[in-house]
């Protein structure tokens, strides 16, 4: 039996996927009382459904996995997830990077309806209850809204807001700026600590910046280790202030990924809309190439475009 569900997500090409999910536990007969499922919010095969009901899954590295991971962070049999008299369980199999329920390192523990699993860089949501097919929907048409990772807005929809928000400009003659940043030596990072440190600082970075945001600011990843922030209504001395908010707060932020402390700061490039038929392509660029100009500066740095 298996499940078919079309769907947009952000993959980065905006391509339409269909995304197929096979049914490969026995269903017993009380399954729809206790029903549940693991969607991929993260990770390769985005949108997947792992149905659990009446039985356990186990996730690796394995192919004999229910959920297959071929990651080098991932261990052959990594982690378990069954059903009890009481609930649903998540188990770590004794893995070499653990596994992690809500970004907390676990052994074994009951999972609650929205709970995120973490095994290696693949993050599954935990689904249960009454209204399962509903929070299912709800789910991915949350894929083509919001990264999985860092949890806020992904490439697709910012660059949709963009051309709306120029759109707006031009209605009604409002300022309107745009800042772009990425971290610095970013790789280098991932090659010396870690694709699972990467993780954890752009998930980090993510939530230190939005505190600093108003809350009519589009903040998105853009790219690997890229963001934007798109402030209406502000010009080019806000923008600039912005920006260099954002650069001091990554500046003073401890990063740390298990033992180890890894300061990090970023480059950001600024531009603001010039008005009349000045368009959502030539903002992105003139901010993109101010960015270049702060990393070919010395980097952590700001740059007007």
């Amino acid at each position: 039996m298996y499940d078919v569900t079309v769907a947009k997500v952000d993959d980065r090409n905006y391509s339409e996927r269909t995304i197929i999910t096979e049914r490969k536990l026995p269903v017993t007969a009380d399954a729809p009382e206790h029903e549940a499922y693991l969607v991929v919010i993260y990770g390769d095969e985005l949108g997947k459904r792992i149905p659990i009901a009446g039985g356990s899954v186990e996730a690796g590295r394995s192919s004999t996995c229910e959920i297959p991971i071929d990651q080098e962070s991932v261990s052959r049999r990594h982690a378990r997830i069954w059903w009890t008299e009481s609930g649903f369980r998540v188990k770590d199999l004794g893995s070499t990077n653990g596994t992690y329920v809500n970004d907390l390192l676990v052994a074994e523990q009951e999972l609650r309806d929205g709970d995120l699993v973490k095994v290696g860089r693949t993050i599954l949501k935990f689904m249960a209850g009454s209204n399962i097919e509903a929070s299912y929907h709800e789910e991915i048409y949350r894929m083509m809204t919001f990264d999985g990772l860092t949890q806020i807005y992904n490439k697709r929809y910012f660059h949709e807001t963009l051309e709306r928000e120029i759109s707006r400009s031009r209605r009604y003659g409002r300022e309107l700026s745009l800042v772009l940043f990425d971290i610095d030596n970013f790789k280098q990072k991932n090659d010396t600590f870690g694709h699972l440190a990467g993780d954890t600082i752009l998930k980090e970075l993510a939530v230190a910046v939005r505190w600093k945001l108003r809350r009519e600011d589009i903040f998105a990843r853009v790219g690997g280790e890229e963001f934007a922030i798109l402030t209406p209504e502000v010009g080019l001395k806000g923008a600039r202030e912005v920006a260099e908010k954002v650069r001091v707060v990554v500046e003073t932020t401890t990063f740390r990924f298990e033992k180890n402390l890894i300061p990090t700061t970023v480059s950001l490039g600024f531009a603001v809309w010039l008005g009349g038929d000045d368009g959502a392509e030539a903002l992105f660029q003139r901010a993109d190439t101010a960015l270049y100009a702060a990393k070919q500066g010395g980097r952590n740095r700001v740059e007007q475009g």
